[in-house]
């Protein structure tokens, strides 16, 4: 008889559950909020890894407390899925993220992604364009724009994954871009891309944005680890430096969700460095705080 770790999931008894110190995690259709963790890294371009981001999240999480400074969330539900299995080749992962997150989406749950490279963001808007959700638009924050055809030619990179969201028909709002390529700004220009960059964003300390009237009334929050700045998390693959403070991106995903319908949203890019666990806890309360914002302006 298998001995399951106090804490891990039932069905991959080496992962870790969300805040597994403090509750159970609950039925999928009982949830408010379902983790999805995604270990996918493959298209890594500076420094790797991201693959062990979620464990290291779900890990932290444990030591969270349950009163978020304004709520709490895990009061709604939380449950943690089995993570993907990253091991096949990209489309496969890619498809089976997009069951996954048409699967969150019909048992009536808020689909939290934790990466895994930031490729695993158009597997999820799949999933939620399969699952019926309509008009769609998601909001980046990141330190790239991720808008090229291909990088190193591959059109599944982490650094065209949000070509492939458009691709897809699903505008975008970006905000923190401090590193970008002529080709990008190509693309902004042809999509008609909304955006407000790190040296605008961070120089004139915007605590709030303003979405466009026409932006999508559902939004998918893109949050790329990167797009906040390294004095608050090293802890990336491709950092730069000018990026988002932690209260200025949680506000910003405040204002956000006051204007739009959050229907779910990923935290990606996240690399933990051994034996710094303050940013795997970051990392962890990031996420619960953004789960916070979302369920109270539901």
């Amino acid at each position: 008889m298998m001995i399951l770790k106090e804490g891990y999931h039932s069905m991959n008894c080496n992962y870790p559950v969300f805040l597994a110190s403090e509750i159970d995690s609950v039925p999928l259709e009982k949830a408010a909020f379902a983790i999805l963790p995604v270990p996918y890294e493959k298209t890594v371009s500076y420094d790797g890894g991201t693959a062990n981001g979620p464990a290291a999240i779900l890990e932290a999480s444990s030591q969270l407390e349950t009163w978020d400074g304004k709520s709490n969330p895990s009061a709604l539900g939380i449950h943690t899925c089995e993570p993907i299995d990253c091991s096949q080749n990209a489309e496969l992962v890619l498809e089976n993220i997009s069951k996954s997150v048409r699967n969150i989406i019909e048992a009536g749950t808020i689909p939290v992604i934790l990466g895994g490279e930031h490729t695993v963001t158009s597997g999820i808007i799949k999933g939620l364009l399969s699952a019926g959700v309509k008009d769609i638009g998601v909001v980046q924050i990141d330190a790239h724009a991720d808008l090229r055809e291909a990088y190193e030619g591959d059109t599944l990179s982490h650094a065209s994954v949000m070509k492939r969201v458009i691709d897809l028909g699903v505008p975008v709002y970006q905000l923190g871009v401090r590193a970008l390529c002529e080709e990008e700004l190509e693309t902004r220009a042809k999509f008609d891309i909304p955006f407000i960059d790190g040296e605008e964003l961070v120089m004139q300390n915007i605590q709030s944005i303003k979405l466009p009237e026409d932006f999508p009334k559902n939004v998918f929050f893109t949050l790329d680890i990167d797009g906040m700045d390294p004095s608050v998390f090293p802890s990336t693959g491709t950092p730069v430096p000018g990026g988002l403070s932690w209260y200025q991106t949680l506000n910003i995903f405040e204002s956000v969700a006051e204007q739009r319908n959050i229907i779910g949203f990923d935290v990606v890019e996240f690399s933990p460095i051994q034996n710094f666990h303050a940013y795997d806890f970051s990392a962890a309360l990031l996420t619960y705080k953004l789960m916070g914002i979302v369920s109270r302006n539901s």
